[in-house]
């Protein structure tokens, strides 16, 4: 089974930054979608959350479990009934100059109809100590297709020269 990746979109975060990294108009010709990230967050921290929604839908529609290390303890999260999916992360403005967090998003089978599953995996870059890494499972209960992806910084904005790519994945 051949599979291909098909950018659909990219953002690259302009001068002032930006509260948010909108994908809209995602078509549903597509198996599954890849997000790759590279952010800078303005909070003034060494990691910043990332929320995730899918259609602008908040209210409850969200669970997540996330599993994440700091180099020198690793800890778990859990959220159910929540408003997105709060995952790690973004490297804020106390981390070494210039770096940015990487990671990506999985959403298989985002045009079903059934409850969406999404996978992160994500590292905040810092050439010290205080640095992290996460795991993220979440769950959408919204059945639509998902026609948009939002990333959201909750308590600052993506700096400039964040980027984020939107792929379609199709297993042919």
């Amino acid at each position: 089974m051949a599979t291909t990746y098909t950018l659909i979109s990219s953002v690259t975060v302009g001068s002032g930054g930006a509260a948010n990294i909108d994908f809209t108009g995602i078509p549903s010709t597509y198996t599954d979608l890849l997000v790759k990230y590279s952010i800078r967050d303005s909070n003034n921290s060494i990691s910043q959350n990332i929320n995730l929604t899918f259609n602008n839908a908040g209210g409850t529609a969200y669970s997540e479990r996330l599993l994440y290390g700091s180099g020198s303890a690793a800890q778990s999260f859990s959220s159910s009934s929540a408003a997105n999916i709060n995952f790690q992360y973004a490297t804020g403005v106390a981390a070494t100059a210039s770096t940015f967090s990487n990671g990506e998003i999985y959403i298989p089978n985002y045009a079903g109809s059934t409850a969406k599953s999404v996978s992160v995996d994500s590292v905040v870059e810092n050439n010290a100590s205080g640095t992290a890494m996460g795991l993220n499972a979440g769950l959408s209960s919204n059945t639509a297709a998902i026609t948009s992806v939002k990333l959201a910084s909750p308590s600052g904005t993506f700096q400039q020269y964040s980027t984020a790519y939107l792929y379609g994945i199709s297993n042919a």
